[in-house]
């Protein structure tokens, strides 16, 4: 049976007015022979080592690490990444090194940052809110406001319920379980308040981890320089497109290290009250890019996704990111 295509009758409105916008057929033929390139998970690992490589790039020898694989193997997957112009090589002596070339970092990065993690972490469906619930909500947030005003004397009243309503919306988007909005809301309100209300000459030194999901590596440091500076040291971490939820590997180190104050952590969209309020604004080595605001102190820490490593990665990934904060903590306490 072949199907039939049917034609609306004269006066009857068609079911799709107008051709649905789709990329171009050469760019989907491009798109789909570098997708069937990378449909492979030593090749991914592969991509995902030279991208995370301090060195900016990778040696062959280390490649090879990834997989209990022969050299062969390695260098015919190393290869058709090449081919598809995710990886340029350049051979020294003995070796041949590997980089992503500088016009596709950005994709790839987008790729192993943002994707890879939205698929790995389990997803928990909930009813949507019905009009009912919005509107308790609409109206714990109303009262929210009204006592965050009261005890914010320092900033006029719309200003902080402007910055309530505000944080409630941007949580919002990224929520997959709503009865957690409100307190979420409060907890990062009261933060954001906080950073506009900060006095740089008394306050402590304050640090922002920033990361695209805010769920793994910049929680990970936040929960990591709390602990070390032993409370000395301010520390925030928001995302450029935060996460549902904090990966759950991460979670349960932040469990370790801060115990029941684990809980209090949670994605937060970045916003230019934190980058301004921060002494130190480091980015995770994701390629997220903040306002340069002077006087504030900029880094980039080229450390590997939790949220795509092994069991002994994660812990491997703790302990250099726990380097880079005790020598972070040592120059601010020192200034």
């Amino acid at each position: 049976m072949t199907d039939t295509l049917v034609v609306p009758a004269t006066g009857e409105e068609a079911c799709a007015p107008g051709a649905a916008p789709a990329i171009g057929a050469e760019v989907a033929q491009a798109l789909a022979g570098t997708l069937k390139a990378l449909a492979e998970p030593l090749r991914l690992r592969m991509l995902s080592a030279i991208a995370t490589d301090l060195r900016g790039e990778s040696c062959v020898c280390d490649l090879a690490e990834l997989a209990d694989v022969s050299q062969p193997t390695v260098s015919h997957h190393l290869k058709v990444l090449k081919t598809v112009g995710l990886l340029d090589s350049e051979r020294r002596g003995t070796w041949v090194w590997y980089s992503i070339p500088a016009d596709r970092r950005a994709a790839v990065t987008a790729l192993l940052e943002a994707f890879a993690p939205a698929v790995t972490t389990p997803t928990r469906p909930e009813r949507p809110a019905d009009v009912g619930e919005l509107a308790e909500m609409d109206e714990h947030i109303t009262h929210l406001a009204a006592d965050l005003a009261a005890h914010t004397p320092g900033l006029p009243a719309a200003t902080v319920t402007g910055i309530v309503r505000d944080s409630f919306t941007a949580l919002a988007r990224s929520a997959k379980i709503t009865r957690y909005l409100v307190p979420l809301t409060e907890r990062f309100a009261k933060q954001r308040l906080a950073d506009l209300t900060r006095d740089r000459a008394t306050a402590a030194p304050q640090v922002l981890f920033v990361c695209v999901a805010n769920a793994g590596r910049s929680q990970l440091a936040a929960a990591l320089t709390r602990h070390l500076s032993g409370g000395r040291i301010v520390a925030r971490s928001a995302g450029s497109t935060p996460a549902a939820g904090i990966h759950p590997r991460v979670q349960d180190l932040i469990t370790e290290i801060n115990g029941s104050d684990a809980e209090a952590a949670f994605p937060k969209p970045l916003t230019d009250d934190a980058i301004r309020a921060a002494d130190v604004v480091i980015t995770m080595g994701c390629g997220d890019v903040c306002p340069i605001i002077p006087g504030i102190r900029y880094e980039d820490w080229p450390v590997a996704d939790p949220a795509l490593a092994s069991p002994d990665g994660v812990l491997a990934i703790r302990d250099d990111i726990a380097a880079r904060v005790r020598t972070l903590i040592d120059s601010l306490l020192t200034d």
